[in-house]
């Protein structure tokens, strides 16, 4: 998810798990049960529509309403699931932030000329035969720089997205070769916020973790990269005469300029420096204003009835720049802060579905039960796994994917006399990654709204996302590099 320290200001040392006794198993899983059948309906009878635009958001909202109930009938206080959503709303706050400024950042880089001139530029520069193991490997770079897969995607993705898009490459796999390069830099990068939290839940040190973490996450990454490269030499693209007529198109639609690139930089820059998230993204709004200016005025005349008018309207709503290229209509659009009101709504359900669960006690019953079936070693691997999985979907938040198992599971695998590495990398193979393939979850709302492409068109492609909890349930199940407890 919001995968630096200073996007979510989270405190692993503050999160408490409740466990209600009162509660069985049974009465645990009922509001999943019941969730996990309307999203079942909506998405493959519904075509997404039951309930209109918002029926994701209020799907989750009927689950938290079931959830509430089972509450009530084991005493649960409606102030104690009160203060848990309070407490899961306020954790996603500066998150809801980014969001609003990353929209208000697509639609001045539009207006700019940035997003048109990495377009312009990356088409000469990226042909469609290494175009997508291109993008893993300029996302992972990125990442592993900064930390956050939130940034990657919010700067190189779009751009990537938009580049690959003009060359007639299906947008999923675009983000699908964006997300695997972002999320294995967040894993690998010791800026990383969940690559810090999950030693510290299981009891290891940050680079002990990380070497351990290789293990497994190199090999993922490689094959990865073949499958993208395979992909890469076998799609059908839209040719050079084709790419031809967009650069012509965009040079005379915008002034092209590399002057345009000191945007990104300097928020990139930012970022390196440490400058909190909010701070760094919103010099890019204001330094991109600033070059519309500059570099094009005749857009900004084009577009309202002032130059400022055309900025402001840029930053809250919807902006369309029209050419005469058809695709490159859907490229050069942004939908501004409105625009992701959407994810937002979305995230702030998921928060108050987990809230509650949370709060009374379903969320811990569950992990517990898995917990209680982990009897052989490759068991107690498996029972990690999909207890983040399981959380991932139930909580909507990546983070608890992570606390959550990590407190529960930590003495379990000293018990099997097994190092503390062995936890923290299973936490973050299952419970880090897997995010992003849940449309409800903080990191698949995030991804799919800044990208502009669904989870359900990216979901196969995001091919390190999900092939990294296979990848350590086979080295479990093989026993390859299973570290013990030193006998000491």
């Amino acid at each position: 998810m919001h995968d630096d320290k200073n996007i979510s200001e989270f405190k692993a040392d503050t999160q408490h798990i409740i466990e209600n006794k009162a509660l069985n198993f049974t009465e645990a899983l009922i509001p999943v049960g019941i969730l996990m059948s309307f999203l079942a309906y909506n998405i493959f009878f519904a075509e997404g529509e039951m309930f209109g635009e918002y029926s994701n958001q209020i799907i989750l909202l009927i689950g938290a309403l079931v959830a509430a109930t089972v509450g009530f009938f084991n005493k649960v206080t409606y102030n104690r699931m009160l203060l848990e959503i309070w407490e899961n709303l306020k954790s996603v706050f500066i998150p809801i932030m980014i969001l609003f400024l990353v929209g208000a950042l697509a639609g001045t880089w539009l207006i700019s000329g940035v997003i048109p001139a990495m377009v312009y530029y990356g088409l000469q520069v990226l042909s469609p035969e290494i175009f997508l193991p291109a993008s893993v490997v300029i996302a992972a770079v990125i990442s592993i720089a900064t930390g956050s897969s939130w940034t990657t995607s919010a700067t190189v993705g779009i751009a990537l997205v938009g580049i690959g898009t003009a060359l007639g490459i299906n947008p999923g796999m675009i983000a699908g070769a964006v997300i695997s390069g972002a999320y294995f830099g967040d894993k690998m990068s010791p800026l990383s916020d969940t690559t810090n939290l999950a030693p510290a839940m299981a009891g290891t040190d940050l680079f002990t973790h990380i070497r351990y973490m290789a293990i497994t996450t190199v090999p993922t990454i490689v094959l990865t990269l073949i499958v993208f490269a395979v992909l890469s030499a076998s799609i059908e693209t839209s040719g050079s005469a084709d790419v031809s007529n967009l650069l012509n198109t965009i040079n005379n639609t915008f002034n092209i300029t590399p002057w345009l690139f000191t945007v990104p930089l300097v928020v990139i820059g930012l970022i390196l420096l440490k400058t909190k998230p909010l701070i760094a993204l919103g010099v890019g709004v204001l330094l991109a204003a600033v070059f519309a200016f500059v570099f094009q005025a005749d857009i900004l005349n084009g577009l309202g009835e002032s130059k400022i008018n055309s900025i402001i309207t840029s930053i809250l709503t919807d902006t369309q720049i029209t050419t005469d290229n058809e695709k490159l209509n859907d490229l050069f659009a942004a939908g501004g802060m409105k625009g992701m009101l959407w994810t937002i709504f979305l995230i702030i359900c998921a928060m108050i579905f987990g809230g509650v669960m949370d709060g009374i006690g379903a969320l811990a019953r569950i992990t517990k039960a898995l917990l209680s079936v982990a009897s052989s070693i490759f068991g107690l691997f498996a029972s990690t796994v999909i207890s983040c999985l399981g959380l991932n979907i139930i909580a909507s938040d990546q983070y608890l994917a992570i606390v959550i198992p990590g407190k529960m599971f930590k003495k379990a695998f000293e018990d099997k006399q097994l190092a503390p590495e062995n936890l923290s990398r299973t936490l973050e193979d299952s419970g880090t990654v897997t995010s992003v393939l849940i449309p409800w979850n903080t990191c698949g709302a995030y991804q799919s709204g800044v990208l502009g492409v669904g989870v359900g068109e990216y979901f196969i492609y995001a091919i390190f996302n999900w092939l990294s909890p296979f990848t350590t349930l086979l080295f479990a199940a093989l026993n390859i590099k299973i570290r013990q407890l030193s006998s000491k």
